[in-house]
C-alpha cells in the first residue's frame, strides 16, 4: 500500500488525485489514530471495505474537544517528503497546540498539531491560490478577543501573513482604531493593498463609530460575536460594513481551531476550498449519507488532508448548501451546537 505524503497533499491537481490521497489517510488515520480508530469500531466499520470518500465515516468535531486527536505512525507508515526522504513524523508531543475560543465556562476543542510546517504550506498556498503574493498587502489583524487569549490558529495565521508580507506597515490592533488608521494611511501612500482581518464584533463596532471611506481595502470578516452582540445574519452583517465604508463587498475565513485549511470567500457568501481540502453535505437525518451536488443542503462535513496527523474526516456542527463548482455557503449551526469562534453568521437561505 502506498503510504500518505505530506508533500502529495499540496500537489493535488484534480478530484481523482484528491480521491486517492483522501483515502491513503483514511486507511492510515484508522489504524494510527486511537480516537478515530475507537469510534470507527463502534460504528461497526470495517476500514478496509471503504472504497470511497462517501462512505467514509466523519467524526464528530466535539471529539477535539474531549479527547486528544492524534495519529502516530507505524513501521508500515514511514510519512516522508519526497523533496528530502526525511521522515517528517515524529512519536513526541505535539509541536504546537492550538486552542478555540469557546464560551465562558466551557471546554476548548484542542488541535494537537505534530508538524506546524504542515499548517504553514497550507495556510501560505492557500492564501497564494486566492489572494496572490502576501508581498503585495499590508496586513492588518483587528482581532480584540483572540489577543487576549493564547493558543489561537487565527492569531497565528494572520501573524504569519503579516510576516511572510515583510510591510512594516501592518500589525495587530487590539481597540485603537485611530492607530489601525493611521497604518492604513501609511499603507496607501506605500501604494500597499491593505487587508483588513477582523472579527465580526470588532468590525460593526468600527462602522459604527468610525464610517469612512476605505472602499480600497479588502475586509475580511472572520466571524465572531463573542456574547457581545446579538447574532446577526451575514446579509445584515455585510450590509453594515459595506455601508459604513463604501465597500462592494466583505469577504469572509472560513476556518477553525479543528482544521489546519482555510476556505475563503471573496463575496456573496460562497466560500472556495484549497485543492487538499472538500465540503460535503450530510443528511441531518442520516449523518452517514453524505453528497457534493449542487443545491443540497444539511450538516457540513470537511475533509481537510491538512489534518495528516489528526483526522482529516470531520463532522462539523455547521449547516450549508452546496453550490456549483464545488463553492458553498454556510448556513447556520445546529440548535443544540456550542457556539465557537469559527464563523458563525446565520445565512438565510
Amino acid at each position: 500500500m502506498k503510504t500518505p505524503s505530506a508533500g502529495e497533499i499540496f500537489t493535488i491537481s484534480d478530484a481523482r488525485s484528491f480521491e486517492q490521497m483522501a483515502l491513503e489517510i483514511f486507511y492510515f488515520q484508522a489504524a494510527g489514530c486511537s480516537v478515530y480508530r475507537e469510534y470507527l469500531s463502534l460504528l461497526g466499520t470495517d476500514p478496509d471495505k471503504i472504497d470511497s470518500i462517501l462512505t467514509i465515516p466523519f467524526m464528530p468535531i466535539s471529539f477535539f474537544r474531549d479527547h486528544t486527536v492524534l495519529s502516530e505512525a507505524s513501521p508500515d507508515y514511514a510519512m516522508t517528503e519526497p523533496s528530502s526522504g526525511r521522515r517528517s513524523g515524529h512519536d513526541g508531543p505535539a509541536g504546537r497546540i492550538f486552542l478555540s475560543s469557546g464560551t465562558s465556562g466551557a471546554r476548548q476543542s484542542s488541535h494537537h498539531v505534530k508538524e506546524l510546517s504542515i499548517y504553514d504550506r497550507s495556510l501560505d498556498q492557500t492564501f497564494r491560490i486566492f489572494y496572490g503574493d502576501p508581498f503585495r498587502y499590508a496586513i492588518m489583524g483587528l482581532l480584540p478577543s483572540y489577543l487576549e487569549r493564547e493558543g489561537s490558529s487565527l492569531i497565528y495565521m494572520v501573524d504569519r501573513l503579516i510576516k511572510l508580507s515583510g510591510n512594516e506597515a501592518g500589525g495587530f490592533f487590539l481597540n485603537d482604531f485611530d492607530a489601525l488608521f493611521r497604518a492604513i494611511d501609511r499603507a496607501r501612500s506605500a501604494g500597499l493593498q491593505v487587508l483588513l482581518f477582523g472579527v465580526t464584533f470588532a468590525l460593526l463596532d468600527l462602522a459604527e463609530q468610525y464610517p469612512r471611506d476605505l472602499s480600497d481595502l479588502i475586509i475580511m470578516e472572520t466571524g465572531g460575536m463573542k456574547g457581545r452582540r446579538r447574532e446577526m445574519i451575514r446579509e445584515e452583517v455585510h450590509g453594515i460594513i459595506m455601508k459604513a465604508f463604501g465597500v462592494k463587498s466583505v469577504h469572509s475565513e472560513y476556518g477553525m481551531t479543528e482544521m489546519l485549511s482555510q476556505a475563503y470567500s471573496q463575496g456573496n457568501g460562497l466560500f472556495q476550498s484549497p485543492p487538499w481540502m472538500k465540503v460535503l453535505i450530510r443528511d441531518s437525518h442520516d449523518p452517514s449519507a453524505h453528497t457534493s451536488e449542487a443545491g443540497a443542503s444539511g450538516g457540513i462535513s470537511i475533509i481537510d488532508l491538512a489534518n495528516l496527523w489528526s483526522c482529516s474526516f470531520i463532522a462539523t456542527s455547521d449547516l450549508g448548501r452546496m453550490h456549483p463548482g464545488g463553492l458553498f455557503e454556510v448556513q447556520g449551526r445546529f440548535d443544540e451546537a456550542d457556539i465557537r469562534g469559527c464563523n458563525l453568521l446565520v445565512s438565510q437561505g
